[in-house]
């Protein structure tokens, strides 16, 4: 570690951007591609059969990854989540979590997933060192989950990951729902319901005007707040305090004791003001913002023989350029539509 970095690493919270706020947590995509087609994600009319993903050679090969965490952890990252598309298709990915999970620094690896690969897979993953899955799966209405992950089944094998999740102690396991007006708003109580008591947090994210082709609209977000009176009518609930600071989740409790629940309200609440996340998609571009509109390329610098200083001299000014605020200013970032942002599925949620 060179001089600057170790002051860095004792300052008090370690790197900061513009608004303050230090880095701590990166989000990796290995993956592209994807076994569904979810609507607010990647429409099957725009990702049909001949649209083209990245080649294997276009993605980060499983070393350049490793080294990028490394320099990042030397920057402040102690949490690391793979993400997608899908990173369960992603061939040899517990290669990688083995890899990520030996890196000093790291306290915490988890991952996102579909869940229909994950009953294959949990007990290798465990094993090869990840420590916690989410799994978005956003009704338990075949039908409504057929409509919401553009036409796929895969609930019964959705459930089945979520359980062999549990078997292997991948856990604390959460279950991720996307919440649409008209769409499966009237089957939150029922996804509840399943998961009440079996340490299964359910958490359910406001619909987000994430990318170009999700025909977004504000009416059909289902605020938060909204939920929160509907389910807390049925099962009493008490607020619980966040688990560290930045959590993204609203966190409440039932009071017969039998879990909780969370809520991600990026639209009616945003949280950007203690957002220390970065992500890294299958390319190797580093973006700072879900909603952002251009990244750092990595990829043909890692190739071309980019020193680990030059490397960590270009981070650093990344994150200390830093101003993303797009949910706080979400009305005049749209008003203004001239730069495209980058799609979900090629960075994760």
């Amino acid at each position: 570690m060179s001089v600057r970095d170790a002051l860095t690493a004792r300052a008090p919270g370690g790197l900061r951007d513009r608004r303050g706020r230090m880095l701590h947590d990166l989000r990796i995509s290995v993956m592209d591609r994807c076994n569904f087609r979810c609507p607010y994600c990647m429409p099957r009319e725009t990702f049909h059969e001949t649209y083209r993903f990245l080649g294997s050679r276009e993605r980060l090969s499983f070393d350049e990854i490793v080294r990028l965490a490394r320099l990042l952890v030397r920057l402040g990252v102690r949490k690391l989540r793979l993400t997608g598309g899908e990173p369960l298709l992603r061939p040899n990915l517990t290669d990688l979590i083995g890899d990520l999970t030996a890196i000093e620094g790291i306290e915490d690896v988890a991952l996102t997933t579909n869940g229909t690969l994950l009953a294959k897979y949990a007990f290798e993953l465990r094993a090869a060192g990840l420590q916690r899955v989410t799994v978005s799966l956003d009704s338990l209405d075949p039908q409504v989950f057929m409509r919401m992950s553009g036409g796929f089944g895969g609930l019964e094998e959705a459930l089945a990951g979520i359980e062999q999740a549990a078997r292997a102690g991948l856990g604390p396991i959460k279950v991720n729902a996307v919440v649409q007006r008209g769409v499966n708003d009237h089957t939150v109580l029922d996804l509840l319901e399943r998961f009440r008591g079996t340490g299964v947090i359910v958490r359910f994210i406001e619909y987000m005007d994430v990318g170009n082709r999700n025909h977004w609209r504000r009416d059909a977000v289902v605020p938060s707040r909204e939920l929160l009176a509907r389910i807390g009518a049925r099962w009493p609930l008490e607020p619980l305090q966040p688990a560290y600071r930045g959590e993204v989740a609203e966190r409440y409790g039932f009071t017969d004791g039998a879990g909780e629940v969370g809520f991600i309200s990026s639209v009616t609440q945003p949280f950007c003001g203690d957002c220390t996340r970065a992500r890294l998609s299958s390319d190797g571009v580093l973006y700072t913002c879900l909603f952002a509109t251009q990244g750092m390329p990595l990829r043909d610098r890692l190739r071309s023989g980019a020193s680990d200083e030059d490397l960590l001299d270009a981070l650093r000014a990344l994150w200390r350029a830093r101003a993303d605020n797009y949910s706080e200013q979400r009305q005049e970032a749209r008003a203004a539509e001239g730069a495209r942002k980058v799609e979900m599925f090629y960075i994760g949620g």
